[in-house]
């Protein structure tokens, strides 16, 4: 039976490998004819609460835009935000207006592993294939989470996938 010095000893080194739990963010981004996605899945190891994320096109390459109707700035093809996975994890559905650079997601709960993916037509303003968008179209678009007084950020860069590294839950 060991003493009570050497369980001490095991357990004050099995606190020194504790390591705080991470809530991070992998946002993507799918081109597809007619509606184009957005997914935003938890990959960290602890439930996401009381969150906000604000997907900002402003800032991307090609000045993309949402096309919601067909009256606006949008091309051809049209479709509204339609969430397809993740309702549940909202605290209400978001708005988006023709025109629109950007979206806000008010997160009542994401688990790890889930997702909130919605569908919507973008299209750029640069003069491109507007109704086509590529990954070098979306670069410099920005994904934002705030939490409490917490706000982290990251921006699409030569691909359609960025991660949020969240320090803590």
């Amino acid at each position: 039976m060991p003493s009570n010095k050497l369980l001490y000893l095991f357990m004050l080194a099995g606190m020194t490998f504790v390591t705080p739990a991470q809530a991070d963010l992998t946002v993507s981004f799918d081109e597809g004819a007619p509606k184009d996605r957005f997914t935003f899945l938890n990959t960290g190891n602890c439930t996401l609460k009381d969150a906000v994320i604000r997907l900002d096109l402003s800032t991307s390459k090609a000045g993309l835009i949402f096309d919601t109707t067909d009256q606006g700035a949008g091309v051809e093809v049209f479709q509204p935000l339609q969430l397809v996975s993740g309702a549940e994890s909202l605290k209400s559905t978001p708005t988006v207006k023709d025109g629109d650079q950007s979206v806000r997601l008010e997160i009542a709960e994401l688990a790890q592993d889930q997702s909130i993916a919605f569908t919507i037509d973008v299209d750029d303003t640069a003069g491109g294939r507007e109704i086509t968008v590529s990954d070098s179209e979306i670069s410099g678009a920005v994904v934002q989470l705030s939490k409490n007084e917490t706000s982290i950020s990251a921006s699409f860069e030569t691909g359609s996938e960025i991660l949020l590294n969240i320090p803590t839950c």
